[in-house]
């Protein structure tokens, strides 16, 4: 097992032990919190992405995205007041086939954290292995973390063309410019990979094993010692596909304005097909 995800019944035998936080998430949808309230993983700190792992976008959308990297003092005292330590293990889990738990995961990497990992199969993985399940709003103690940003490669609008492999997360259709129901143009960056975030799993929802990935991501040139960088529509799916390629044994970095930052500039080019 991938030292980045953490399987349910070896989280279950170590719960009051690993800070658990619950990311559940929709992308365009209401916030987890009443799914969260309704029922977590006991112990389970909620943490809202639109707000803590993300900044507010600008009006219209700028060259940051529809998802900004969040504030730093803003992700700092999220991540406290989650009960977050400098040290201490961090599992992280969703209802969205780790899409939005990457987010976390790469945030808490990005602020210098080494020891978080991802649920894998996310919240039904959990309840499927009969894990222990509270409901309410538990009191959590705070936590003593603290970091600056910078542990994990970033590029931005200026220096994505340089990458030699761009894998874009989106689906098929959205990368290739034939659908686009959020952003106000279609297509994907010059010279762009679709490697889309649902090929990472299997058909149980769980993460492909890292020879698997290494295939994967090898079919469009993302290796070890490749130059790579992913993206999605706004900076949050594509962690997923950082995630895997952190699996296979591959650094990529994360373009965090995604598709939504680059299009915000009319006179940057796009490929379809």
């Amino acid at each position: 097992m991938s030292s980045q995800l953490i399987r349910a019944a070896e989280l279950a035998s170590s719960l009051g032990r690993v800070t658990v936080l619950d990311v559940r998430y929709r992308m365009g949808g209401p916030p987890g919190r009443e799914e969260y309230a309704a029922g977590h993983i006991t112990g389970a700190a909620y943490v809202d992405l639109d707000t803590e792992l993300a900044d507010a976008p600008g009006n219209p959308i700028d060259d940051r995205g529809r998802h900004p990297l969040p504030d730093p003092a803003v992700f700092v005292a999220a991540m406290r007041r989650a009960g977050v330590s400098k040290d201490g293990p961090v599992a992280v889990y969703d209802d969205w086939q780790g899409r939005a738990a990457a987010r976390a995961w790469w945030l808490l990497r990005h602020y210098g954290h080494r020891n978080v990992r991802v649920l894998d199969g996310g919240w039904s993985a959990w309840l499927g292995a009969g894990g222990e399940v509270e409901a309410g709003e538990p009191t959590t103690r705070g936590g003593d973390f603290a970091g600056t940003p910078g542990s994990m490669p970033v590029v931005d609008a200026g220096g994505l063309l340089a990458v030699d492999v761009v894998v874009d997360a989106r689906a098929p259709e959205r990368y290739r410019g034939e659908v686009e129901p959020i952003d106000p143009v279609a297509g994907h960056a010059p010279g762009a990979v679709n490697v889309d975030t649902g090929r990472n799993l299997g058909q149980d929802g769980r993460f492909r094993d890292a020879a698997e990935l290494r295939v994967l991501y090898g079919g469009v040139g993302a290796t070890q010692g490749a130059d790579v960088a992913a993206y999605c529509g706004s900076g949050v799916t594509a962690t997923h596909d950082l995630l895997a390629l952190e699996v296979a044994g591959i650094r990529a970095a994360l373009f965090p304005a995604g598709w939504s930052g680059w299009v915000a500039d009319p006179a940057r080019e796009v490929e379809r097909g």
